[in-house]
């Protein structure tokens, strides 16, 4: 490192990843009520891709990109962006934001056992205690009664799951495929792939697109909170936090962006908090505890290029 790093940056960093990644799905939930899940994943990821390329071109950073970058961009747009994402916000129609935040909150399980599987790395023993838990806390979380008996619950929280598996082979695939060196333009090409892939897929299921000047305020602000601090403040954090702060600092967000999402869901919009959800919450994050403790975090070695 060229320079220390600013305590004050390093602080409104970690704020960012903790709180508004944790609040992405209270807004998610409350523009999917008015808004196509597609057709809104859409709208957020197109527009904040244009403004990261505004911001590249005023900052003086090359867009230039070959074709290979740009097609590695657009395969890991659709596995993080329009798939990993986009089916997420679809399954916000029929789940809890804080039961989803919970479920997500299993990912860096679903990345370990795919690189035992596709890599063929072994499990540590640490990691396998972190598995035997993680495993039985997404029993105790998506076994429930209350939830099993919503309409479509069980196909929203397998379609989560599906997600997850998405994000988790895209974070192999980027491990080590060739994309720009720059973060902000991977980023950019990214979101712009994403974008333009929900469109197509808003556009094929047939999706209403309701016209903007028919929003409700609260959609209004959900959607400009969603663009301009879950897409580029809390994603410029977490890279500035990664290049300063050790991973497994940065790895804790694993379990705050859960705690902030069941809070907000409970508050802003009376989701409720089981007994057996906060017991599945426990053994779950405990469980994601223990994966963690490797040295090299496997749920950020797409961020390392």
């Amino acid at each position: 490192m060229s320079q220390p790093p600013n305590k004050l940056l390093v602080i409104g960093a970690f704020f960012s990843i903790y709180f508004i990644w944790g609040s992405t799905y209270l807004l998610n939930k409350i523009a999917v009520k008015e808004l196509s899940p597609f057709f809104l994943a859409s709208v957020r990821f197109t527009i904040a891709g244009v403004i990261i390329f505004l911001l590249c071109r005023v900052l003086g950073i090359s867009l230039r990109i070959t074709k290979t970058q740009l097609r590695n961009c657009v395969i890991s747009g659709f596995l993080f962006l329009a798939f990993g994402n986009g089916i997420i916000v679809w399954a916000l129609k029929y789940v809890d934001s804080g039961f989803a935040a919970l479920e997500i909150s299993a990912q860096p399980l679903v990345v370990l056992i795919l690189m035992f599987f596709i890599q063929g790395k072994k499990i540590k023993s640490s990691s396998i205690i972190g598995v035997i838990l993680g495993v039985i806390g997404i029993y105790l979380l998506v076994s429930q009664k209350a939830i099993l008996s919503q309409e479509n619950s069980i196909l929203g929280m397998i379609m989560i799951f599906a997600c997850m598996v998405s994000w988790g082979y895209g974070s192999l695939f980027v491990g080590k495929a060739d994309l720009p060196k720059n973060y902000f333009v991977t980023a950019a090409y990214q979101m712009i792939s994403g974008g333009l892939i929900l469109c197509i897929a808003s556009l094929a299921f047939n999706e209403p697109w309701l016209n903007i000047t028919l929003w409700s305020s609260e959609v209004y602000w959900s959607m400009a909170l969603l663009i301009i601090f879950g897409s580029i403040v809390a994603f410029t954090s977490f890279n500035y936090l990664l290049k300063f702060v050790s991973p497994e600092k940065v790895a804790t967000s694993t379990y705050v962006n859960p705690i902030v999402a069941l809070f907000l869901g409970w508050f802003f919009l009376n989701e409720t908090i089981t007994l057996q959800s906060i017991i599945a919450a426990s053994v779950l994050l405990t469980g994601v505890y223990f994966i963690n403790t490797k040295r090299t975090m496997v749920i950020f070695s797409r961020f390392r290029r």
